[in-house]
């Protein structure tokens, strides 16, 4: 989940009139050669360019990506959250020896994956409609990536915040695994959500400020070991990576740097989470 991008405020007025409600049915909004899902006027849950489905048009998802610095091969991802499927095409198009279990509560969510050419199910690549904190308990996946973007109408799922959940996250990851979680720090779960990652990860966790996101804040948590690599070693990996992945790596390694120096207790107080 994100704030509006701009491309999609041109509608806000007509979907205003659609949200006075405030729907829990996903819905589907069209602006500007861009497809977004959204509860509500206030957030994206997911953004899709028409022309090119497979690219990440949300700038939080390209910082998830950024997991490729430390994982840039990995066998097995598991996500938590469909949404419009930005982050699973991205893996299944740029990751091609990785095999992809996602994982959305929503049916309708799920319903709507061909509106945003989610691939079908096939030998490497599974959308299935399950609770994500009880598929953390129950899988027997042992994922070198696991993503979470689990957001409901409300903001972060409650249920994806809990020490539980990070702790049960810890213990499905592979040995070397890593974590990577889309948190809001105006959200009233962001503290809660910190505070816990923290203490199952055992502080072995960097935040850093999503891409073209002010409230966006990605966490990367690693399951054996801390970021092993300095910031030039980030940015050597960042530069041969780009030959293959169309992101910019090398912003998203400055990011990770970035936020090691940033007091995030003090930036969550102040935004009143």
């Amino acid at each position: 989940m994100t704030e509006v991008p701009g491309s999609l405020t041109s509608d806000r007025g007509s979907f205003l009139s659609q949200a006075h409600h405030r729907p829990t049915r996903p819905l589907l909004v069209h602006s500007d050669g861009l497809v977004a899902l959204q509860f509500d006027a206030t957030g994206v849950q997911s953004c899709m360019f028409a022309h090119d489905p497979y690219a990440l048009a949300l700038g939080y998802t390209r910082t998830m990506m950024g997991f490729v610095l430390f994982q840039p091969l990995p066998r097995r991802i598991s996500i938590i959250g469909l949404g419009g499927g930005s982050l699973p095409k991205y893996c299944y198009r740029y990751l091609p020896d990785a095999a992809i279990t996602v994982v959305e509560i929503n049916p309708e969510v799920v319903a709507l994956r061909s509106r945003f050419q989610i691939p079908p199910n096939d030998e490497r690549f599974e959308v299935i409609c399950a609770d994500g904190a009880h598929y953390v308990t129950s899988s027997e996946h042992r994922p070198d990536v696991l993503l979470v973007d689990g957001f409901n109408a409300d903001g972060m799922a409650p249920e994806l915040c809990s020490r539980a959940f990070y702790t049960a996250c810890r213990r499905q990851l592979a040995d070397s695994g890593l974590l990577v979680a889309n948190l809001m720090i105006s959200d009233p779960g962001f503290r809660r959500s910190l505070r816990s990652v923290r203490d199952a990860f055992n502080d072995a966790v960097v935040l850093a400020p999503a891409e073209d996101s002010l409230d966006n804040v990605i966490a990367f948590a690693w399951k054996g070991r801390t970021a092993g690599l300095s910031r030039d070693e980030s940015l050597v990996r960042a530069r041969v990576l780009e030959t293959v992945h169309p992101l910019n790596l090398q912003e998203t390694a400055i990011r990770i740097e970035y936020g090691k120096s940033l007091d995030w207790d003090e930036r969550a107080a102040n935004a009143g989470t």
